[in-house]
């Protein structure tokens, strides 16, 4: 309302009537009923022309009734150009749109545009930019560093400066090979100059993390003299050589443990106990500040590193704090999810945190996978819209393993990933059902014997690489199209009815396998391996060497599993090489090409970096789904011996766990029980399945001795109501059961290395039972 004739043409960029009307004598500041004046129109939008032709006549530059500026216009709508002119006209509006990264009201992406187009206009301007961009990042920091701030509203800040600081960077003027200035290899460039402001923050950062690890030292001192103490008082001799024997303790234990036998305990710990609690306080206040200006510093190191390279600074940074840093996830694993993508980026240091982010809930690292895979796709819930007719894959239904296979290799991979779309020939279907049909189909067509690419394992349960795969001539093409399949099944969330051998899963993840593998396809060789293990065969005479007969090319020959091996007599010095390097022959190299295959196929559409999240056992979840579980069969159908009867009150426990945990919980569990996803199909409502097993199983006094101790930390630092860099013991001990203390431990049964160390892979057994009656 109350716009006139030059507001009109301003806002339609027609230059000529607009030049008209002012030669005329209208008004060139007149407002409307809002307060709009003709400039306003012309930035609303993005009129370059217009705008500069009513600054070069002396334009004011006014905002409306709501305080609203026609560079705020520009930068709403990422107008570059328009912004352009009205900085070349009003000078100070430069540090305007430097301070508008600060604002989270403005869309990041309009932000990006006009920066990056006021870049390109010279060199001087792009360093310009980019030391304001630091400068004002810098500030940001420190104001996320002190604990008095907000930290939501100043870490989104910090962030959102520092990821377009970074965009800037990588586009600037006439830059078509950005690796040539970007001073990653150490010499100072005017561009990496910019970064100059950001290192107070970077300075900042590294005294904070060093003032913590100090304390962390001191405190670490302190817990070793606990752990002492509560040893000496459970019996434990005073020079560690003698070990008592493992006897769940009679009533009252417990208490007894918490409170001593006198008076003293509290005195002679509560002064550590107090300082411990300080250092965690202030951890508790810091970890998430810190992390994210982690993030933003490492933002700034990549962005100045060829694409696909770490920065060493940054490698050389996190090595030095790393203690600190894996306290602040143990304290709060979220802020892996948050702060640290790096790991996802840099396998170095990675393998440092991997034994941190597979003790994370399951589906926090679903989550965060299907977050990084799907990232920088312009639409990731594409899966069954298709671009054009071009990008439809048309298949025929009665050859269609062949046919999908080729057009699936002449598909452009980056479509594929965005969405799927698939026709049969001859038929008008389109559209969901059409595609979870497709995948449905080729999951059995895959492990179709008349292709010879897989063989069912011992128990007939699941499917493993056929070794003689060669008597299909185009097998290795095959293995490639299963390994697209399962990587484009896994992108889109569609699961698929085929169930692998363990060790196959473990290729997919690039875990080494063992002995326990060869099972699934020879259990008697399996067992003559582990008698191997179990027996001392130095006078047994087997005249053993490091060669074994097997099969190549359907002729039976002698292979070396090493160098020389056929010299190379086993004894039981290297008996544990042997069956490691057989097993390898078994399981690895005997389909080492149809390993290789699968998985260039599958890395199509699924990075190794982000699959290695998950274990093998995960790996069939996400891949093969989560069942419902019948309990009360499982319940029905389980035998106790070594003593134990369902009456029990550890069994009792044991069950009020297993009805409690969350289903997806409940699958981790039995899965770990019985070992493959395709069992569960015996325990869905209405089926019975096969006796599972609760049993005693020895282990060496040692490791009862680690966890002892470890059980006796936990215990007081309960009592105490201490906070420790344990995410398992961040409440107060009143709030325990007896069950939640046992599900403590099958969580540590089936997710950590526990599993591997102190009980047997594929059996829940009841040490993690009679070690909870401890409490």
């Amino acid at each position: 309302m109350g716009q006139t004739a030059l507001h009109v043409a301003c806002q339609n960029g027609h230059k000529t009537t607009v030049q008209c009307l002012l030669d005329s004598g209208a008004d060139i500041n007149r407002p409307n009923v809002s307060g709009a004046t003709p400039l306003y129109f012309a930035c609303s939008h993005g009129q370059r022309d217009t705008a500069q032709i009513l600054l070069l006549r002396g334009a004011k530059y006014l905002s409306d009734k709501n305080g609203v500026t026609p560079l705020d216009l520009c930068v709403q709508g990422g107008y570059g150009e328009t912004c352009e002119v009205l900085i070349q006209y009003h000078p100070r509006l430069f540090q305007t749109i430097i301070q508008m990264t600060q604002n989270e009201d403005l869309r990041e992406n309009m932000l990006r545009q006009v920066l990056e187009h006021l870049s390109q206009q010279s060199e001087s301007q792009y360093l310009k930019i980019l030391t304001s961009l630091a400068e004002v990042a810098t500030t940001n920091g420190h104001k996320l560093l002190s604990l008095s701030s907000n930290y939501d509203a100043q870490m989104k800040s910090l962030l959102r400066i520092v990821r377009i600081f970074c965009h800037v960077f990588r586009i600037g003027p006439s830059s078509p090979s950005n690796g040539i200035d970007l001073g990653y290899n150490g010499n100072k460039t005017p561009r990496s100059q910019v970064f100059k402001p950001l290192e107070l923050l970077w300075h900042s950062l590294d005294e904070w993390l060093v003032l913590i690890a100090t304390e962390l030292m001191k405190n670490k001192k302190d817990s070793t003299d606990i752990t002492s103490i509560l040893l000496k008082q459970k019996g434990q001799d005073q020079d560690g050589t003698s070990i008592p024997p493992f006897e769940p303790p009679g009533p009252g234990s417990y208490e007894n443990l918490s409170t001593g036998t006198g008076e003293s305990k509290p005195d002679a710990l509560g002064g550590k106990q107090e300082a411990s609690a300080d250092c965690q306080d202030v951890i508790s206040m810091t970890a998430n500040r810190l992390s994210a200006v982690i993030q933003a510093f490492y933002m700034c190191c990549s962005c100045q590193m060829p694409p696909g390279m770490t920065s060493p600074r940054f490698i050389e940074f996190v090595c030095k704090h790393d203690e600190v840093l894996k306290c602040f996830v143990n304290r709060n694993p979220k802020i892996i999810f948050d702060h640290f993508h790096f790991l996802l980026e840099c396998p170095e240091l990675m393998s440092r945190f991997m034994h941190i982010i597979k003790a994370q809930p399951f589906k926090d690292r679903c989550e965060w996978f299907y977050e990084h895979l799907h990232s920088g796709q312009p639409d990731s819930d594409m899966v069954h819209r298709p671009v054009n007719e071009n990008d439809i894959l048309l298949v025929h239904r009665d050859s269609i393993f062949r046919s999908s296979c080729e057009v699936v290799s002449r598909a452009n991979c980056a479509k594929l990933k965005q969405g799927i779309a698939v026709r049969f020939h001859g038929e008008e279907g389109m559209g969901q059902g059409v595609v979870r049909e497709w995948f449905d189909i080729l999951s059995n067509e895959i492990v179709n014997p008349d292709y010879a690419l897989f063989t069912q394992s011992a128990d007939g349960t699941t499917f493993q690489p056929n070794s003689n795969s060669y008597v299909n001539p185009d097998h290795l093409n095959y293995f490639r199209f299963a390994g697209q399949i399962l990587g484009l099944a896994l992108n889109h969330r569609q699961l698929v009815n085929i169930y692998f051998t363990r060790s196959f899963y473990k290729h997919i993840l690039g875990i080494p396998v063992n002995y326990q593998d060869v099972a699934s396809i020879d259990p008697e060789y399996a067992k003559n391996l582990q008698w191997i293990l179990d027996n001392d065969i130095s006078d047994l005479g087997l005249e053993l060497t490091f060669s074994v007969e097997t099969d190549v090319f359907g002729a039976m020959e002698e292979v070396p599993l090493k160098p020389g091996g056929g010299s190379i007599l086993v004894t039981q010095n290297n008996k544990a090489e042997y069956v490691q390097l057989v097993t390898e022959l078994r399981m690895t190299r005997a389909i080492q090409p149809q390993i290789n295959a699968f998985l260039q196929g599958f890395h199509m559409f699924i990075p190794p970096s982000l699959i290695q999240l998950f274990d093998e056992y995960e790996l069939e979840l996400l891949l093969s789904g989560m069942p419902e579980i019948d309990v009360s069969d499982w319940i029905r159908n389980t035998e106790y011996t070594s003593g134990y009867e369902r009456e029990d009150p550890v069994i009792q426990w044991f069950w009020e766990v297993v009805e409690d945990i969350t289903p997806e919980e409940r699958v981790l569990l039995l899965q770990f029980v019985t070992g493959s996803l395709l069992r569960y199909e015996l325990l869905v409502p209405g089926s019975h399945m096969v006796d599972l097993l609760i049993s005693w199983v020895e282990v060496d006094c040692r490791t009862l001795q680690l966890l002892l101790c470890h059980i006796l930390q936990i215990s007081y630092q309960l009592q105490a109501h201490a906070s420790t860099c344990s995410s398992y013991l961040n409440t107060q001990v009143k709030k325990y059961s007896r069950t939640d203390f046992l599900w403590h431990y099958i969580v540590a049964a089936m997710v950590t290395q526990w599993r591997k160390e102190v009980w047997e892979i594929h059996r829940i057994t009841d040490v993690q039972l009679r070690v909870a009656e401890i409490i």
